[in-house]
């Protein structure tokens, strides 16, 4: 089948419509994965560590696509009855969540122990430690790395396709599933998420750059 120019052109504001979508269902899950990687590492540093490990290891070692299927199709029975978007950016948050955790603990462990016990030794709070010394100092190290996982969710989103999530690998699935045209929605697809993300991992090595400047 060739492809034809024209029906590419016809069909690009919907497909735009869709990028919409993937980039809130990113930011959203994103903002999850980050408040919930923040709860996992500091939760390993106290009573509750055995659970936010068991949680980790669980997480990183099922696939993505069951975490969405569970989330959107089982929590119902459950009591739970989450929306598709609602579903979909819970789901890509939880599970990167336990990757960003690793990241947030090797940020902390780079922090020297010094800067803790200067900070007691000055009569801080616990709080005020980790607020203003000790995750101001790990943040800087691990912001590449937070930038390369939120290009990683960024295509992942595809996945979304099938709980209903209007983004824009399911919009091509509907308008090759009507036309019979598949050439022109999937290279669209495909060349969108290139235009999008490519632009993204250099900004990230831009940012690498300037955190760790070259010796």
């Amino acid at each position: 089948m060739e492809f034809d120019p024209a029906f590419a052109l016809s069909i690009l504001p919907d497909l735009l419509r869709g990028a919409v979508v993937t980039i809130m269902a990113t930011l959203g899950g994103f903002a999850v994965a980050l408040l919930g990687g923040l709860v996992l590492a500091l939760a390993r540093r106290t009573r509750a560590a055995p659970l936010a490990v068991s949680y980790t290891e669980f997480i990183r070692n099922t696939p993505l696509l069951v975490q969405v299927y569970f989330v959107f199709y089982v929590l119902p029975f459950l009591g739970v009855t989450l929306g598709a978007m609602t579903s979909g950016i819970v789901a890509l948050g939880l599970n990167y969540s336990a990757y960003v955790a690793e990241v947030y603990r090797a940020g902390i462990d780079s922090v020297p122990a010094g800067q803790w016990e200067a900070a007691r030794s000055l009569g801080l709070a616990p709080r005020t430690i980790w607020a203003r010394v000790l995750l101001p100092q790990a943040m800087r190290p691990i912001l590449p790395v937070l930038g390369n996982y939120a290009i990683g969710m960024f295509k992942d989103t595809p996945l979304l396709a099938t709980i209903t999530i209007p983004e824009m690998f399911n919009s091509a699935m509907q308008i090759a599933g009507t036309t019979y045209r598949y050439n022109e929605p999937y290279t669209l697809v495909a060349l969108l998420f290139l235009a999008m993300s490519y632009p993204a991992a250099l900004l990230v090595r831009v940012l690498e750059r300037r955190l760790h400047p070259p010796a």
